[in-house]
């Protein structure tokens, strides 16, 4: 099966606040940052289906690319709970450690840990591939293509963080 994994453009956010499942709008930007999107992907088949996360950064950008889309809750960024729009800084830094230290398996406050978003994503995957889907185009979060891209190419975990995925980027893969 050939995956396309697309992160969303530019979220409207100030650096260095935490907003995993949080839905906040696009920056000003992203009529301009989905014509290179466009023109990087090319065409896309009517007879594809284009999966997305639920969340306004990511359906705003599959509207664009896509009539056929179908938005599954499991293409959510990491839910970071309690922490979700405060500043990083502002996060007890004690707490904020441990997980760090742990980011894969320990849980942010009131959160879901690096591995259970990495099980219901991959979960995502193995259903489509059984279902005998030739082709996912799918439009999501970063989080979620680190995971994707860990459960496809066989990566540890907390190795998943040094694939670079900038807004906009378009990662292709073969499962």
């Amino acid at each position: 099966m050939e995956v396309i994994l697309i992160r969303h453009t530019t979220p409207k956010i100030d650096k260095g606040v935490c907003y995993g499942q949080s839905d906040i709008d696009v920056e000003d930007s992203f009529e301009e940052e989905v014509i290179i999107i466009k023109d990087t992907l090319g065409e896309i088949d009517d007879n594809d289906i284009l999966y997305s996360s639920p969340l306004k950064r990511c359906t705003l950008l599959a509207k664009k690319l896509s009539k056929n889309i179908i938005f599954d809750d499991r293409l959510k960024e990491l839910n970071f709970g309690s922490w979700e729009l405060k500043r990083w800084n502002d996060i007890d830094k004690e707490i904020l450690d441990v997980w760090m230290n742990d980011f894969v398996n320990i849980t942010p406050t009131n959160g879901e840990s690096y591995i259970n978003m990495f099980g219901r994503t991959s979960n995502f995957l193995r259903e489509l591939k059984n279902k005998g889907i030739k082709k996912a185009i799918i439009v999501t979060h970063a989080g979620v293509i680190r995971s994707i891209n860990a459960f496809v190419n066989d990566i540890p975990l907390k190795d998943s963080f040094n694939l670079e995925v900038p807004y906009g980027a378009i990662i292709k893969l073969n499962v």
